[in-house]
């Protein structure tokens, strides 16, 4: 099986998360142990804060109970498993760095659900503001990988390129 230059960009792309998201959560657990330290201030908007997500990005669907972390597993693979075929077929660096870096986060994710029964979210970022202070979720690499992939994929999504047949435009 021959597998395609666009394809290979996926797969990196999705590798280099993968390893991002593992080393730094590895980083956080034993080098830092920010379990124990629970918060760690690095910049006035900036915060490592310890948080065990039972749900997935930005802590949505965390009722699912004692099996929710295997069914959000499960869930999470089966849409690697669409990105996989999303990837194969990309006709653009863009879509196949996107499409990579979602799925890398993904499985990211999944490691961490299956290792601990929840998600190691650590980056924290906050403000005051002249309206109050404004905390964003708690959230780490996997998470950010997969929210810059969607974001690249809804503008890649807003220029239609030309297909090999002219009289098309790419649906």
């Amino acid at each position: 099986m021959v597998i395609r230059p666009l394809t290979r960009f996926g797969l990196l792309a999705g590798l280099i998360t993968l390893a991002a998201d593992q080393a730094s959560k590895w980083w956080i657990l034993e080098g830092l142990n920010l379990p124990d330290l629970r918060q760690v201030v690095l910049l006035p908007f900036l915060n490592f804060t310890m948080v065990w997500n039972h749900g997935v990005t930005f802590g949505l669907l965390n009722g699912f109970g004692e099996w929710g972390h295997i069914i959000l597993a499960v869930v999470s693979l089966a849409v690697v498993a669409a990105l996989g075929v999303w990837l194969w077929r990309a006709e653009t660096k863009l879509v196949a760095i996107a499409t990579g870096a979602i799925a890398g986060g993904a499985i990211g994710n999944v490691i961490d659900r299956l290792r601990f029964g929840a998600v190691v979210d650590f980056i924290h970022v906050h403000a005051g503001t002249p309206w109050g202070d404004y905390s964003w979720y708690v959230f780490n690499v996997a998470d950010a990988a997969i929210v810059c992939g969607v974001v690249a994929l809804v503008f890649d999504s807003q220029f239609p390129r030309k297909t090999l047949d002219p009289g098309r435009t790419r649906e």
